[in-house]
């Protein structure tokens, strides 16, 4: 089925089922409960999870596959999100041709940008693509304001010519869209005191990311991915054999572009507003992190880690003082404040210091990520279970009179 094994097809449907299930899993609390607030199925969230999810699977061809580090991944993501904006701003506020686009563009961007820099390897490389980031980050801040819109950003506006749409009433806000269905719309399930709200933004970019996952899974077992590993594993021999691997790992670079495109494309959907620090070096940074932090090389990780890094940044943050006197207003005045005071640190405005704290453990102890973790868990889970089968058969045979 979809030509897949069992093992990455039983991967796949986990995945799938995890998407589907996202905002039931996230979104704990009923509307209306003292712990509400800290619901993390809102839509613009849910989103981010599946696009950023979208964003760190292409990185992870580039890196996970070839080694090759890139600093100025967010580029794509940015040239991606104006051509998608441009498409509504012209043709029309259907997402399809956006998206199309976004990923068209993007693709074009990243061939130039790494017919450039993979002349080098290592930090070379990076510091290449690091320097096309920021020399991207200041033309659409400064140089190509006519464009980008400079530091105000670009939005879809009601006099824009959108030759595809019909003309839009005075005082309208222009929205996004697919076949007349809105990003933005939603729909509530009732279950008892449970209401659970369906997003429609939030099941199309979690299709587009089923098909970017699918696919990645076609790369990592394709012989195309067999290659690629053996540029990660010794490119310079791979090299003496005969064969070139330059087109290779531009081929790689393109493909992870233009998945950067994508998300860009879809963050465009979600949010019509696109302004030029999409593309500075921080959100560079924020991919890399993501993909260590959830497995590199690894199919899944790159999704985990997106999700845990944007879990931590739209709920951990805003956890404050007053919540946590909530949680712990059973203990004694006096260790209850200490208590709060030792943990406010991490949290809130500080979450950052949590996430480098989280992120060197994983490093140091964990280099292939929380894949990793889940396996020694899975691993140990296992062979507690085969001391116990040994225990019992033990003691069946001990029970069981001689012959």
């Amino acid at each position: 089925m979809l030509k897949l094994d069992k093992k990455d097809m039983r991967l796949f449907i986990i995945v799938a089922l995890m998407t589907i299930l996202a905002p039931f899993i996230l979104n704990p609390f009923p509307e209306g409960s003292g712990l509400a607030q800290f619901n993390a199925g809102y839509p613009d969230l849910m989103q981010r999870f599946v696009i950023f999810g979208i964003f760190a699977i292409g990185f992870n061809i580039l890196f996970g596959l070839t080694g090759y580090l890139s600093f100025g991944h967010a580029a794509f993501l940015g040239v991606g999100s104006y051509a998608a904006i441009w498409m509504m701003k012209l043709l029309t506020m259907n997402v399809i041709p956006a998206i199309i686009a976004s990923v068209a563009i993007a693709g074009v961007f990243a061939l130039v940008v790494g017919f450039i820099s993979l002349r080098r390897s290592g930090i070379y490389f990076s510091i290449l693509t690091l320097a096309f980031a920021q020399m991207s980050f200041a033309m659409a801040y400064s140089v190509l304001t006519p464009i980008t819109g400079g530091e105000t950003g670009l939005q879809p506006k009601v006099n824009d010519p959108r030759i595809l749409d019909a003309a839009l009433a005075p005082g309208a806000t222009p929205s996004a869209g697919l076949f007349g269905l809105e990003m933005r719309d939603s729909y509530e399930l009732a279950l008892g005191n449970w209401l659970f709200t369906f997003n429609f933004g939030y099941y199309f970019a979690a299709a587009l990311m089923l098909v970017a996952f699918y696919t990645s899974m076609r790369i990592f077992r394709s012989p195309f991915g067999m290659m690629l590993r053996g540029v990660k594993s010794n490119q310079q021999r791979l090299n003496y054999t005969g064969l070139n691997s330059k087109p290779y790992t531009l081929a790689a670079f393109v493909i992870s572009g233009m998945y950067a495109g994508l998300a860009g494309g879809l963050l465009v959907a979600m949010d019509t507003q696109v302004g030029p620090e999409r593309m500075f070096w921080t959100a560079s940074g924020e991919v890399v992190l993501m993909t260590i932090l959830g497995g590199a090389g690894t199919l899944i990780g790159p999704v985990l880690g997106a999700g845990f890094i944007k879990y931590m940044e739209n709920i951990i943050s805003k956890i404050n003082e007053s919540i946590l006197h909530q949680w712990f207003y059973w203990l004694p005045d006096g260790l209850e404040d200490l208590v709060v005071g030792m943990i406010y640190p991490f949290i809130g405005k500080g979450w950052h210091l949590t996430l480098g704290i989280m992120f060197m453990l994983v490093v140091i102890f964990l280099p292939g990520g929380l894949v990793e973790g889940g396996q020694r868990i899975g691993r140990w889970v296992r062979g507690k279970g085969r001391k116990a089968d040994a225990t019992g058969d033990k003691k069946s045979t001990a029970s069981t009179p001689a012959e």
